[in-house]
Order: structure tokens, then C-alpha cells, then sequence
């Protein structure tokens, strides 16, 4: 049988996705196509390579088996046959999507647009919220970047820590707390609101007041901290956030800041990208500029 080298393409997006619908949206084919291209492959290979369990597909041992080597050699046909020259950012063409906290969306944006602006002129930038779950968006392709505080849990999703950031607390100006040191029962004695896109009304300092006896009222939670920040404008309530990247919308509120009384780890600034992306010289641009961008923004 004549070998079809299509086939090593498709095969390694089906096993990248394990998914006939999700391999098919990568190599814009329909689903049919891509389940006739699955049963060529099952007939080249003499394996079934992906089989249904429940509502999704999983490799087979020889599929988990086969699945490096296959994207190695695709991606290697890949940079023969299509050689990349220097990059022109003059005429490059190009929209990407970067998807991140709120906070540090802000705080980078302008340092990002402005930079996108200047050396690349064709270039359009999609900026997404935080999603209220976890996504395999990156996986599938429909996110370039992610900008966060956790690290992949994918094997093929690359993470890098570009920076870090420590949590305040954050209050209006007339609070009872605003003057003078925060201590750790005075903290325990306000009213709180926390940041989570999941609705969360705990987090680990609640188990650091409790180790040391002690409990707070969280009234409420907030989904970014821009709500949270806007929402303690207005009233009597505390929250932490991470207080370079929010400097921004602190200051423009009037807000006050106060270091927590406590020792908490530092909120490190992870951004991530599948690893089809890792040589793609426009991408690695991107990723170049999202680094200034933070530095910018005067975090270490």
C-alpha cells in the first residue's frame, strides 16, 4: 500500500486531541472526513489507535506508544517543508488570542498594545477573561497564550514564570483599619470579601487565622479582583489581592494597602503555551513581548 503521508498529520492530531471532532476543528475538516482518515489510519496500522470509552476516545498501547515519535516526525516534515525566514513584524499578519487574571490583563495591556502597535502594525490581539473553569483551550488551539499564577497540568502545554507578586490588603481610606499597622486580630475582626471566578468564600488564609485560633467573616466573594477592588470602594469590607499588578485600579480608586500580618508565599506569574507553538517565530514574539510588558509594569 502507498504511504500517505497526509495520514501522519492527521494521526497526530488525533492523538493530540482524542477527539475525531476536536482533530477535525485543527485541520478544518468535517468530522466525517476525519472518521474516514481514523479507519485509513486503523487500516495502516492494523491498530485502532483510539477507542471510545464512555463519551470520549483513548489511545490504544500501541497509539500511547507511537504518539512522540509521530509528532516528532511532524513536526520535523514540518520545518523541511516549510522553512522559516527572518521574522518581518512589518508585514506579519497574524491575530492572537491571550487569555489571563484580570488584574494582570490590566496591568499589561498597555505596555503589550503599545509594543504590538509599533513593530507590528498587522498584528490584532484578543484579550479573554479568566474562564470560570478549567479549558483544554490551549490544547485545542483557540488560546495562544495563558497569563496566570498556576502552572500547566498538560504534559504539552509549556510553562514559564516570568515574575511574582505578594498579596495586600486592600481597604477605602476611611476604614477602621486604614491608619497605622495591621495586625493579625485586626484582620480576623473585618469583614471580608475574597477574589475567585469559582465563587469560593475560603482560601489559605483562612487556615493561617485558624492555626493560630482565630476566624474571619468573609461577606462575600467576587469573580476578579477588579469587581472585588471596585466593590471595597463602596463599603467596609477587606480584601487581598496581588498589590503591584493592581497598583493601577488601587490608586485610581483612593484604596488604602496594607501588608498582611502574616507570612503568605509570594503569587507567581506563569504564562503558558502548547508546545506546537514553542518554535513558531511569531509566537516566540509574542511571548518576548509579553515578558517586557510585565517588566514594564515595574514587578520584579
Amino acid at each position: 500500500m502507498a504511504l500517505d503521508l497526509n495520514l501522519l498529520t492527521a494521526l497526530d492530531a488525533l492523538l493530540d486531541e482524542r477527539s475525531v471532532t476536536g482533530a477535525a476543528q485543527r485541520l478544518r475538516l468535517s468530522p466525517p472526513a476525519m472518521s474516514r482518515t481514523l479507519s485509513r489510519i486503523r487500516k495502516a496500522t492494523g491498530d485502532q489507535i483510539l477507542v471510545r470509552t464512555g463519551r470520549t476516545m483513548t489511545p490504544t498501547p500501541h497509539g500511547l506508544a507511537i504518539q512522540a515519535e509521530v509528532h516528532d516526525l511532524v513536526q520535523r516534515a514540518h520545518a523541511a517543508l516549510h522553512p522559516e525566514g527572518d521574522l518581518a513584524l512589518a508585514a506579519l499578519e497574524r491575530t492572537f488570542t491571550v487569555r489571563g487574571h484580570d488584574a494582570l490583563i490590566a496591568a499589561i495591556a498597555p505596555h503589550l498594545l503599545n509594543r504590538v502597535l509599533q513593530r507590528a502594525p498587522g498584528v490584532s490581539v484578543r484579550l479573554l477573561a479568566e474562564a470560570s473553569t478549567d479549558t483544554n483551550d490551549l490544547r485545542h488551539g483557540r488560546v495562544d497564550l495563558e497569563i496566570g499564577s498556576a502552572a500547566p497540568e498538560l504534559p504539552e502545554v509549556v510553562g514559564e514564570t516570568i515574575g511574582e507578586d505578594h498579596l495586600v490588603a486592600a481597604m477605602r481610606s476611611g476604614h477602621r483599619l486604614a491608619a497605622g499597622t495591621l495586625t493579625v486580630e485586626g484582620f480576623a475582626s473585618a469583614d471580608h470579601l475574597t477574589v475567585s471566578r469559582r465563587g469560593r468564600l475560603s482560601d489559605p488564609m483562612d487556615d493561617i487565622l485558624r492555626e493560630r485560633g482565630l476566624r474571619r467573616r468573609v461577606v462575600a466573594s467576587a469573580p476578579t479582583s477588579t469587581t472585588g477592588l471596585s466593590v471595597v470602594a463602596g463599603s467596609d469590607l477587606l480584601v487581598a489581592v496581588p498589590g503591584l499588578v493592581c497598583r493601577p485600579m488601587l490608586d485610581r480608586l483612593g484604596l488604602v494597602t496594607r501588608p498582611l500580618p502574616f507570612a503568605v508565599p509570594p503569587v507567581p506569574v506563569i504564562v503558558s503555551w502548547h508546545q506546537r507553538y514553542h518554535s513558531d517565530k511569531a509566537h516566540a514574539w509574542l511571548r518576548t513581548c509579553v515578558r517586557e510588558a510585565f517588566g514594564a509594569t515595574g514587578t520584579p
